[in-house]
């Protein structure tokens, strides 16, 4: 009998005979336990779920935050003013993770007082907590959501495009509100790269009047980029801008 057919009766063996096992030792992990208000997750599985939540939170931070628009912005900006490796990625992806804890303070605060306390209080099981933490989650994604966007995807779901916002299942929600954070983030990335495009020309006209044509218009125009965005105070005007895209100034 070769090897992979010792494997096969080994893995039948074991899935046929820890379910009794477990049984057996009062470890169940798939059950579920009275409660006041019902019925409940057991403890075992709902650490099996957050845990699971938990390898899912790098997904999770680029579709359902505002990290999407942030990193695409602050992408296309590195590109508009010739920067390759500078800020590296890593700096970037920091920043966009400051500017998305900051402007999804709000909901978080939602959750944590709304849901987060009370399960932890134990006065709500997993369930309930999961829905009234969706409910903020849910109230930020359909403001940022186009309807052109969530048109179109509740088309692919089949879904019917007369629903209410609170009968919009959460999995349409969700693609819904990617196709609009790319779409306002590249109309974003579209107004910055104007100016930036402006000065590339001018110093491209320049060089040709003056017959340098075997020099790059990039070199030259490198430094006055970063100057006219130092003196402008870029990287402030920058922030305030997406925060204001997002409805978190006045």
């Amino acid at each position: 009998m070769s090897k992979s057919a010792y494997i096969k009766i080994g893995f039948l063996l074991l899935t046929l005979l820890l379910p009794g096992w477990l049984n057996a030792q009062e470890l169940t992990l798939f059950s579920l336990k009275s409660t006041e208000e019902g019925q409940d997750y057991n403890v075992k599985l709902q650490i099996l779920l957050v845990m699971t939540l938990l390898s899912l939170i790098p997904a999770l931070l680029m579709v359902l935050t505002s990290f999407t628009r942030i990193i695409i912005v602050l992408a296309i900006l590195r590109q508009a003013m010739g920067l390759q490796q500078s800020p590296p990625n890593r700096v970037l992806i920091g920043i966009a993770l400051m500017l998305t804890v900051l402007i999804m303070r709000p909901v978080w605060q939602d959750v944590y007082h709304n849901a987060y306390i009370p399960f932890q209080e134990e006065t709500i099981g997993l369930e309930e907590a999961l829905l009234k933490a969706e409910v903020p989650l849910r109230a930020f994604m359909l403001k940022q959501t186009r309807e052109s966007e969530l048109h179109q995807v509740l088309l692919i779901a089949n879904e019917p495009t007369t629903l209410s916002a609170a009968e919009i299942p959460f999995e349409v929600l969700m693609p819904a509100f990617v196709l609009s954070e790319l779409t306002t983030a590249f109309q974003i990335g579209f107004m910055l790269f104007i100016p930036f495009l402006i000065i590339d020309l001018v110093v491209a006209s320049i060089l040709m009047s003056m017959g340098m044509m075997m020099l790059s218009p990039l070199i030259i125009s490198l430094p006055f980029k970063l100057m006219i965005f130092v003196l402008a105070d870029g990287w402030a005007m920058l922030a305030g801008t997406l925060a204001a895209t997002f409805g978190m100034l006045p």
